[in-house]
């Protein structure tokens, strides 16, 4: 947690930048192995944690259907992820999203098949490495799991104290002082801001106020539409409505940060809205955001500049969710009943004093295997649930020219 040549832990800043540490002291605790390696070793290892859990992800997401489709549809997948602008620069900033999405993921997977013991410790990590992930404790709360909701609570208190125990000073320093200045997260007019907060800063409305009436409007229709959702036992669309709530709620929600909409884009997949699918997976493609980068005004740049924000907004509103088809509820372990196989009716035997003509004996013969060969054909073999690709629809995106990162340029002057 302390270094002789950077000090303190949230004393250090990216050369050049007004950027520091900005996560709770048990990222750092949980990163500390990294700094056992050298640069070069340390990315490396990151990029190979988030294709690892990107992998999780995909498989979680495809469910029981992912082996049907073959390596070159997967190669196909990883493909179209690669234009995909959120996990472009997640993988290049060596962010932790898509390992916190892996987490909380794991736990929604856990609760769709009625094995619920373990629900909400992946939550409850994910919520001590960062706080957005906290919202789907409130999800827990808002779906009456209260025993996942009380182990996701404990788990992120029980990492938060050893992260105090390992460095007191330093858990102090975040939760008193650093968690509440945002300028060291950065500007919030700043274009990559794609949150309600980032809305209202390029709109010039900087009363808090404002902002929080808008909050509880998203977290009201958030609470409403989950709810329905995992009243249909639709898992799946309830952690990502909740995924795509907490980007919007979040004061800042960097354009990497949108990863958290990969589980909305699979639900519009397994809904059979491609093409919807389609088309708001190519936008996120273009980096058009950027085009405002220098100036967000006007009615161009209230709706252009804030292109995934309203992405995001959209889906909240109108994702398809809690409509599962007949056979495909996921919100426990299955309880259909499998038919009993009809047993076959023992030939006749007919008395030998009766069998006088062997062409006779060989006709009886044949049609009694026959009707035993008949009884069982029509043995149903074991049902299986047809499930939906969670892949996005082929596109062909354009890819906007280079432009300036939030965490490598300077921002433009307020």
């Amino acid at each position: 947690m302390k270094s002789p040549k950077c000090g303190r832990l949230y004393d250090y800043r990216v050369p050049g930048t007004t950027y520091g540490f900005t996560y709770p002291p048990f990222a750092a605790v949980a990163m500390l192995p990294m700094a056992l390696l050298g640069l070069h070793t340390a990315i490396a290892a990151a990029l190979l944690l988030n294709l690892a859990a990107l992998a999780v992800i995909l498989r979680l997401l495809a469910g029981p259907s992912w082996r049907r489709h073959g390596w070159f549809a997967w190669a196909l997948t990883a493909c179209l992820l690669a234009l995909f602008e959120p996990l472009r620069d997640t993988l290049s900033f060596g962010q932790v999203n898509l390992l916190l999405l892996a987490l909380v993921l794991t736990d929604a997977r856990l609760l769709a098949t009625g094995r619920g013991r373990l629900a909400g410790v992946g939550i409850g990590l994910a919520a001590a490495i960062k706080l957005t992930p906290a919202l789907f404790i409130a999800l827990l709360l808002v779906a009456g799991r209260r025993r996942a909701a009380a182990l996701a609570t404990a788990v992120a208190l029980g990492a938060t104290a050893l992260a105090a125990w390992v460095d007191p000073g330093a858990s102090r320093f975040y939760w008193t002082r650093a968690l509440w200045d945002t300028d060291r997260v950065g500007r919030l007019g700043y274009v990559s801001n794609q949150s309600v907060q980032g809305i209202l800063a390029r709109l010039g409305e900087p009363d808090r106020a404002v902002w929080a009436l808008v909050v509880l409007l998203v977290l009201g229709v958030w609470a409403m539409r989950s709810r329905r959702a995992v009243a249909a036992g639709d898992w799946t669309a309830a952690f990502a409505l909740t995924g795509l709530a907490a980007c919007l709620v979040s004061p800042i929600t960097w354009v990497h940060h949108l990863v958290w909409l990969l589980p909305a884009f699979a639900v519009l997949v397994r809904a059979g809205r491609l093409r919807v699918a389609g088309a708001l997976y190519a936008v996120l493609c273009t980096s058009v955001v950027w085009l405002w980068f220098d100036d967000a005004s006007g009615v161009d740049g209230f709706l252009g500049g804030h292109t995934y924000a309203w992405i995001t907004l959209g889906l909240l509103l109108w994702l398809p969710a809690g409509q599962l088809r007949p056979g495909l509820r996921t919100g426990s372990r299955s309880t259909s009943t499998t038919t009993a196989a009809p047993v076959p009716a023992a030939p006749a035997i007919i008395p030998a004093s009766v069998q006088t003509d062997p062409c006779c004996c060989r006709t009886a013969a044949a049609t009694a295997g026959g009707v035993v060969m008949a009884d069982w054909a029509d043995v149903p073999g074991a049902p299986s649930e047809p499930t939906a690709s969670t892949f996005p629809a082929d596109v062909k995106p354009q890819s906007s020219s280079a432009r300036a990162s939030s965490y490598t340029a300077e921002p433009p002057p307020s």
